[in-house]
C-alpha cells in the first residue's frame, strides 16, 4: 500500500492555501462501484443495448468506434449515468488494468462488461482526476501483483487517496485537468486525423489487390508503363544482428524489433535501411539511416536494386506480416519467405515523388505526436504538483 507523504500538495489555488490539510479517504468513501453484465453470444444483436469493454477506452476518453450491442431486455444490466467512470479491471494484457474513462455527458443507452466496473461519485470529475495520479497507479500494480491480471473488487474500494475536505477545492483542481484534458483531446483528434489521412493516402498512391498501377499517380507519371511485379528478392538483401563481426558500440545507437534498446548481441550497419522484426514483434517496420547496431530479433535490407531504402520502408508499412508469422507461439519471420514476397514497383523518379509526399505527411504527424506528447508530460508534472507526494 501506498502511503502519503505529505498532507498537503506543493501547488495550491491561492483561495484554499489557508484551508485546512487534506484529508485521508479510502475508494468506498467517495463512490460506489457498480458491477458489468455477463452475457454470451447469443445476446448479441446488431442494435440494442450498447456494452462498453477496455477497447472503448482510448486516452482516457470512452471511444465509441468498437461497438456491441445486446438485447435491451437482457437481465442484470446496469444502465451508465453521465459522469460515471469506466474502469477496466479484467484483462489479458496487464497494461490495461485499471485503465479508465469518464462517461460522457451525451451517452447512449448503454451498461458496461463483466471485465469491467463503473464508479459513481458524487464529484465524478475530481475522482476521475485521482484515478490518473501516481497514487491511483501505484496502488493497480501492487495489487496486481507478478501473474494476476485482474482488480479485486474488494481490495479496490480500500485504496487511499488524500483528498480537499473543501469540495470547491476539489472542482477547482477538476476544472483545472479537464481544460487541458480537452487540449490533449483536441491534438489527439488532430494527430488521429492525420494518421487516417496517411492510411488513405497510401491505399490510393500503391496499387491495391488486383491492380496494376495505383489509384492515383502524380501528373508527371500518369502515361509511364505500369508498375512492375517483383518480389523483395529482387529488390534488397537482408541482414541481421549475427551478419556481421561484433564490434563495440560507442554512443552508435541499437535497435531490435520493438524499436530503440540496448543490447550486447548486435552488428553495425551504416547507411538508409527498412526494417522488420525477425521475432516478437514482426508488425513494426522501423526506418534507420546514419550508422546504427541492429540486434538478432531484427532484420534490416541493404544493397538495393531498382528502389529506394525509404519506398520499401512504405511498401512494409502495406504489408500484414502476421500472414506471413511462422510460429505458433512467438510471432516469427525467416529470410527465405520475406524473400518470397511479391510487391509492385513503379521507375526510381515516382518512388522518390512517393516518398516525398509521405515522408512530409509523416513529419506533420511526428510533430503532432511532439505536441501530444508535451501536452502529456505538462499534466503529469502538474498533478504530480496538484496531488500530494506519495512513497512505495
Amino acid at each position: 500500500m501506498s502511503k502519503i507523504k505529505k498532507t498537503i500538495p506543493r501547488l495550491r489555488f491561492s483561495e484554499y492555501k489557508k484551508d485546512s490539510n487534506w484529508e485521508e479517504k479510502k475508494i468506498y468513501q467517495l463512490g460506489n462501484l457498480i458491477n458489468g453484465l455477463t452475457y454470451s453470444p447469443k445476446d448479441i444483436r446488431e442494435k440494442g443495448l450498447l456494452v462498453l469493454r477496455s477497447s472503448n477506452v482510448q486516452n482516457g476518453v470512452v471511444d465509441f468506434n468498437d461497438r456491441v450491442f445486446v438485447r435491451p431486455d437482457i437481465k442484470g444490466a446496469n444502465l451508465s449515468k453521465p459522469n460515471d467512470i469506466l474502469i477496466c479491471v479484467r484483462n489479458g494484457s496487464k497494461r490495461l488494468i485499471g485503465k479508465n474513462a469518464l462517461i460522457p455527458i451525451d451517452i447512449p443507452l448503454a451498461t458496461h462488461g463483466a471485465f469491467m466496473t463503473m464508479f459513481r461519485a458524487k464529484y465524478p470529475e475530481f475522482i476521475f482526476q485521482l484515478f490518473q495520479s501516481e497514487a491511483y497507479d501505484k496502488q493497480v500494480k501492487a495489487d496486481l501483483g507478478a501473474t494476476i491480471n485482474s482488480i479485486n473488487g474488494k481490495n479496490f474500494l480500500k485504496y487511499e487517496f488524500m483528498v480537499p475536505r473543501n469540495p470547491k477545492e476539489q472542482q477547482k483542481i477538476a476544472s483545472c485537468l479537464s481544460s487541458l484534458d480537452e487540449l490533449i483531446a483536441s491534438h489527439n483528434d488532430k494527430l488521429k486525423t492525420l494518421e487516417n489521412h496517411k492510411k488513405g493516402l497510401m491505399q490510393n498512391l500503391f496499387p491495391q489487390e488486383g491492380q496494376k498501377a495505383p489509384n492515383y499517380r502524380f501528373p508527371e507519371f500518369e502515361n509511364d508503363e505500369e508498375w512492375v511485379v517483383k518480389s523483395f528478392e529482387d529488390l534488397f538483401t537482408i541482414g541481421n544482428g549475427r551478419d556481421y563481426k561484433h564490434l563495440e558500440e560507442g554512443d552508435i545507437p541499437v535497435y531490435g524489433s520493438g524499436g530503440y534498446m540496448l543490447s550486447v548481441d548486435k552488428c553495425l550497419y551504416e547507411g538508409d535501411s527498412a526494417c522488420i522484426g525477425r521475432k516478437g514483434t514482426i508488425n513494426n517496420p522501423l526506418f534507420l539511416t546514419g550508422k546504427f547496431w541492429t540486434v538478432d530479433t531484427l532484420f534490416y535490407t541493404h544493397s538495393f536494386t531498382d528502389c529506394i531504402p525509404k519506398f520499401i520502408f512504405y511498401i512494409f508499412q502495406n504489408i500484414n506480416w502476421l500472414k506471413h508469422n511462422e510460429a505458433g507461439g512467438v510471432p516469427s519471420l525467416s529470410k527465405t519467405n520475406i524473400y518470397k514476397i511479391e510487391t509492385k514497383v513503379p521507375k526510381p523518379n515516382e518512388q522518390i515523388k512517393v516518398v516525398a509526399v509521405l515522408s512530409g505527411l509523416d513529419n506533420l504527424i511526428n510533430i503532432q505526436e511532439g505536441k501530444v506528447g508535451k501536452l502529456q508530460q505538462h499534466k503529469k508534472g502538474l498533478m504530480q504538483g496538484l496531488f500530494p507526494k506519495i512513497e512505495s
